[in-house]
């Protein structure tokens, strides 16, 4: 007993890091499963196409780091990382996308994401960021970075709704002629889930309690052109 004892010591190694890929290209995530096995200290225990499908996935495999994509269909990336972070807090969640918006990047670090990586970092980088994440450390792009910096500064010194993005004028363009969520993102040919975390950043960015409030602020501040009829 004592012999098997000492060889299991002697040759007991760290487990390597489990990784989940959530994105919805097929392709990204061939990549990124290819690149893992370049690692001995990564190990890819999961996939899948949307920010749905990834809790169902994260239960059945119990990965230690997620890489997450921001823009898919049936549920976003940061309404993802809000509710896996809730639901299995040990989980650390990496951003891993092709956009630099600042809502985007304020959106999912506030949800819980301790990275931000824009999809052209190195291989280094990445496994860097992935073996980082797993010890709690963050790690943000310089893109990133510069967009939290930009963001404190528009708080600073501009009026409510004025750091509202493009696509954020246009969802609150058309709560003002009284569409709901469904009916917006059938008019923008986006998710409800995507409607639904633009109109969380609007009421966020005027500091409304509600719908009819950022309405009724957005019409007295012209914040938007608007049509005068619903479409």
């Amino acid at each position: 007993m004592k012999a098997d004892d000492g060889m299991n010591a002697h040759n007991s190694q760290p487990a390597p890091i489990r990784v989940m890929i959530v994105d919805d290209h097929t392709v990204v995530r061939g990549g990124l499963a290819t690149f893992l096995l370049a690692y001995d200290d990564l190990e890819l225990v999961g996939e899948a196409s949307n920010g749905l499908e990834a809790l169902t996935v994260c239960e059945r495999c119990h990965p230690d780091v997620v890489l997450m994509d921001l823009m898919m269909p049936e549920m976003d990336g940061a309404t993802a990382t809000r509710l896996l972070r809730e639901r299995f807090p040990t989980v650390q969640v990496i951003a891993l996308t092709s956009f630099k918006e600042e809502d985007l990047v304020q959106g999912v670090l506030a949800a819980g994401a301790i990275g931000y990586l824009l999809k052209n970092i190195s291989a280094d980088e990445l496994v860097n960021a992935i073996r980082s994440a797993r010890a709690g450390r963050p790690t943000l792009a310089p893109e990133a970075t510069r967009a939290l910096i930009q963001s404190a500064t528009h708080t600073r010194t501009q009026p409510l709704g004025q750091d509202l993005t493009e696509r954020e004028r246009d969802v609150l363009a058309l709560m003002i002629t009284g569409m709901n969520n469904s009916e917006i993102a059938e008019q923008l040919v986006v998710s409800r889930s995507t409607v639904k975390y633009h109109v969380s950043n609007i009421l966020s960015k005027l500091q409304a309690t509600s719908r009819t409030e950022a309405v009724a602020y957005a019409l007295q501040q012209n914040l938007v052109d608007y049509p005068k009829e619903r479409p």
